[in-house]
C-alpha cells in the first residue's frame, strides 16, 4: 500500500475522505471536506479526483461533491444487514400502518446505535433519526435495548464515558444508567419519555438470533403521552414476526 510522507496509506486518506459526509450530507465542497478530513486542501482535491474516476464519489455542475452511485450499489450489495432490513420491512410496513408514527430498525455500530431502516408521516411526532444515522447508545430506546444485551466490557465503557444530554429527562449519571439497563433487562423492552425531545417517547424491543443475543432493536417514536404505553404489545408481535422472518425464535411477549 503507497503511504505518503507522515507514513499514512493513501487507502486511510481516502477513507477520511469518505467519511467527511455525515448523515444529513448530500453535497460537499472541498474545502468542507479537506476541514474535515484534516488533509491538506491540495491532497484533499487530487483524492477526489481520483475516487470519482472509479465512481466511488461524483462531482456535480458546480464542483460540489456527492457520494458516488458506484459505492452505494457496492455497499448495499456486500451489506450485512441487508437480510435483516429485508425481513423487516413488510413487518414494519404493517406495523407503520397501525401506530402511524414513526417506525425504526436499528443495529449496534461501535458505541452507538446505527439506524438502518425508518418509516415515517406526515404529521409525525418530531424524530432526530434517519436512515445511516446515529444516536449515543444511552439517549434512544433503540440504544439502551441494545446496550442493555452487549457485553459487559462495552456497558462499563459507556457508562464510564460522559452522557451527552438532549433533554432534562436524558440519562446522565452512572447510577441511572446502570439502572436502567437492568429494567430494560428486566421487562424485555425499553421505553424512554421525552429522553431524544420533550414531545416524543421511543419504545425498543430486540430481535434475537437462535442463540438469544439482540442482533437488532425494533422500535417506535411517538407522542409523549398517556397512551405511548398501550403500544408495547403489538410491538413485541411484530418484532416476533421479524424473528420468525429471519427464521430467529420470536421474544416471549410479556
Amino acid at each position: 500500500m503507497p503511504r505518503t510522507q507522515g507514513g499514512e496509506s493513501v487507502l486511510s486518506r481516502a477513507v477520511r475522505i469518505v467519511e467527511a459526509f455525515g448523515p444529513g450530507d448530500t453535497v460537499l465542497t472541498i474545502t468542507e471536506i479537506a476541514r474535515r478530513s484534516g488533509l491538506h486542501i491540495a491532497t484533499a482535491s487530487r483524492l477526489v479526483e481520483e475516487l470519482s474516476r472509479v465512481g466511488w464519489l461524483e462531482r456535480d455542475k458546480d464542483r460540489g461533491v456527492r457520494i458516488g452511485v458506484r459505492m452505494w450499489e457496492v455497499a448495499s450489495r456486500a451489506s450485512p444487514t441487508l437480510s435483516l432490513r429485508e425481513a423487516a420491512m413488510p413487518v414494519m410496513e404493517d406495523l407503520h400502518g397501525i401506530v402511524g408514527q414513526h417506525i425504526q430498525l436499528g443495529v449496534l455500530e461501535g458505541d452507538d446505535v446505527l439506524f438502518i431502516e425508518r418509516l415515517t408521516a406526515p404529521g409525525a411526532v418530531i424524530n432526530y433519526t434517519r436512515v445511516a444515522g446515529r444516536l449515543p447508545l444511552h439517549a434512544s430506546s433503540s440504544g439502551l435495548l441494545l446496550l442493555a444485551h452487549a457485553p459487559v466490557e462495552q456497558q462499563e465503557r459507556v457508562i464510564a464515558r460522559p452522557l451527552k444530554m438532549f433533554t432534562d429527562q436524558t440519562i446522565s449519571n452512572p447510577p441511572q444508567l446502570r439502572f436502567a439497563l437492568a429494567e430494560v433487562r428486566r421487562q424485555g423492552y425499553a421505553f424512554l419519555a421525552g429522553h431524544i425531545h420533550p414531545d416524543s417517547t421511543g419504545i425498543a424491543v430486540p430481535v434475537r438470533d437462535p442463540s438469544g443475543n439482540a442482533v437488532a432493536a425494533l422500535a417506535i417514536v411517538l407522542p409523549n403521552d398517556d397512551t405511548a404505553r398501550s403500544r408495547i404489545a403489538v410491538l413485541q408481535a411484530a418484532s416476533a414476526a421479524v424473528s420468525r422472518a429471519m427464521e430467529y425464535p420470536a421474544p416471549p411477549l410479556r
